[in-house]
């Protein structure tokens, strides 16, 4: 009796077991093993960010540089109104909004946080909590431009459907003129260039002002490392008198251009890209 329990336990045991290696098999075979199915997706290597959001948030340099920057820029403002009995054009200054009126660097610190790649359902979150403050000196300057009559125009590459949750942040903080005029926002296309052209068919330009080359001209879209030195070379005369750069470490075409506009590079080869930029000692 004792032989027959035990035969049938095993007979069980083993009849169990070949279920189990069966079925681990088959889902084996078809790509999605319980234990591929529970692997959760690598977070986004973005470790690398820390140093250039900290240097944004906390170095005293950073403030520095912008309002040493705004305060230049309504130095050349109010020299090209003196020329106003020559051209009596109405004036109007065009401003990119992220980072370079509008600080995004807790968003920026949110990603590294929460170790989250660039999400547009995220940064619509962070729209429309409408936190983010005036980059230091921005304020200020448009303030005076108002003032003074000439026309303040906000171009962006934020989506459409953060531009109502945007308006109200830059009212908030008091920033001026602020319409549907007024705010360009991307629509079909990630060139600022033909909006730039549609103030200028109106308006005269006196300063275009932004944290990333593409904000301030068409020639500097898409191009690489080099030809984006060259351009900006070319266009020498350009800055301070034109075209006006605020410090943005965290993020923007520079760092495409090292990537060489690849979007489906892995975390992996992207370190890889960055350290071969590097020009070491």
């Amino acid at each position: 009796m004792e032989f027959k329990n035990n035969a049938l336990y095993l007979q069980r045991a083993g009849l169990i077991l070949a279920l189990a290696v069966s079925s681990y098999s088959g889902a084996a075979f078809f790509g999605h093993s319980s234990a591929q199915q529970a692997q959760p997706a690598a977070a986004p290597d973005n470790e690398y960010m820390i140093g250039a959001i900290l240097w944004m948030q906390t170095s005293a340099e950073f403030r520095a540089l912008t309002y040493q920057t705004f305060k230049y820029s309504t130095l050349l403002f109010d020299g090209d109104l003196k020329t106003m009995r020559r051209n009596k054009q109405k004036r109007a200054v065009v401003v990119d909004v992220d980072d370079t009126v509008l600080d995004n660097s807790r968003y920026q610190a949110g990603l590294v946080l929460k170790r989250k790649s660039f999400d547009p359902s995220y940064f619509t979150d962070w729209c429309n909590a409408q936190e983010a403050g005036a980059v230091p000196g921005a304020l200020e300057f448009l303030k005076h431009v108002h003032a003074k009559g000439a026309r303040v125009f906000y171009v962006s590459n934020r989506r459409q459907v953060d531009k109502a949750c945007t308006a109200e942040n830059l009212r908030k903080l008091g920033f001026p003129d602020i319409s549907d005029e007024t705010l360009l926002f991307r629509v079909d296309t990630s060139s600022k260039e033909p909006r730039r052209q549609m103030i200028a068919g109106k308006y005269r330009i006196v300063l275009i002002v932004g944290d990333n080359l593409n904000d301030l001209a068409q020639v500097f879209e898409k191009k690489s490392v080099v030809e984006r030195k060259a351009a900006v070379d070319q266009l020498r005369d350009q800055f301070g008198s034109r075209f006006i750069m605020i410090p943005n470490a965290m993020y923007g075409d520079w760092e495409s251009a090292v990537y060489g506009y690849n979007s489906n590079l892995s975390d992996a080869e992207k370190g890889v890209k960055r350290r071969d930029a590097l020009n070491g000692f």
